[in-house]
């Protein structure tokens, strides 16, 4: 059975760059996506993640095998 992910693929791309450290503008630059799009890859997460923060968000989702 496969497994069920909280998170999209993008999502999941844009949290492992946070991991690595960097920022929105660094992240949208590295995907050739917009900040604003970043952003709201974050939001998403936060929400289905249920986290605080950035940090958090990455913090559940290393936890939770999301990346």
């Amino acid at each position: 059975m496969p497994r069920r992910f909280l998170l999209t693929p993008r999502q999941r791309e844009v949290l492992s760059e946070a991991k690595k450290g960097k920022n929105a503008d660094q992240i949208a630059h590295k995907l050739g996506i917009s900040v604003h799009t970043v952003n709201s890859y974050f939001i998403e997460a936060y929400r289905r993640l249920g986290a605080r923060n950035r940090a958090h968000a990455v913090a559940l989702a290393v936890s939770l095998g999301e990346i």
